[in-house]
């Protein structure tokens, strides 16, 4: 179900359980302000997960409430997972949903990396 961006963080959803630990994940990447993971129903060959550690709902709460580092080290950690899993050899694709047009469903921000086949068109219609 999408959900609205402009509501406070739930620190009850799924991406809060799995940096609280109380959900497992098979970790590609760690930093001090980053987790990159593969999903659990990847929809390419390569699709990873890139979460901000911090309570942020979206990219729009990110960007206007993050500290200069944890946001210097998000964007660097999305570009070495892609390094890391062989994303780069070929071409990946980099996206996240903000809000419920977009499709978000999850309420904490994060980036899917996608990658290892032909991607389509930007756009389904």
């Amino acid at each position: 179900m999408p959900i609205d961006a402009k509501q406070p963080y739930d620190d009850q959803n799924i991406f809060a359980k799995i940096l609280r630990g109380e959900i497992p994940n098979k970790t590609v990447m760690e930093t001090e302000h980053s987790l990159a993971f593969h999903d659990i129903n990847p929809l390419a060959p390569i699709h990873v997960l890139v979460i901000p550690k911090g309570p942020y709902v979206s990219w729009d709460d990110f960007t206007a409430k993050a500290s200069d580092p944890e946001i210097a080290d998000f964007v660097r950690t999305v570009g070495e997972v892609a390094r890391m899993t062989g994303a780069d050899a070929q071409g990946y694709r980099i996206l996240s949903n903000s809000g419920k047009r977009s499709g978000q469903e999850v309420p904490h921000l994060h980036f899917h990396v996608f990658g290892g086949q032909p991607l389509g068109p930007m756009l389904a219609r």
